[in-house]
């Protein structure tokens, strides 16, 4: 089964909030002293008006034990799909290597 191109991946804020926090019965400010960052960053993953930077991953990945290139994945796949739809880039060739 693949997954839809038309369909955005999800932002690994949604993640967290629905599925990891939930499950690990923690409050967010506890989480965030786990996690070494502000209660303001953690909220603003959360919300998804930031991104997981691969610092944060690093520790995302150890707190719940699934590495940081999980987050690193689930970001990117998010920020890809963002960024193919914002960039206008029908006027850049495709070039070919030279045999």
């Amino acid at each position: 089964m693949s997954r839809n191109p038309n369909r955005c991946p999800t932002h690994p804020g949604e993640l967290l909030r629905e599925d990891v926090l939930p499950e690990v019965k923690k409050s967010k400010v506890e989480i965030a002293r786990l996690l070494g960052i502000s209660r303001q960053h953690l909220h603003d993953i959360v919300a998804e008006r930031k991104p997981v930077s691969p610092e944060v991953a690093v520790r995302l990945g150890k707190l719940f034990g699934n590495g940081p290139g999980f987050w690193i994945r689930m970001q990117g796949a998010y920020n890809e799909w963002q960024a193919s739809r914002a960039i206008d880039v029908s006027e850049i060739p495709t070039l070919t290597a030279a045999e």
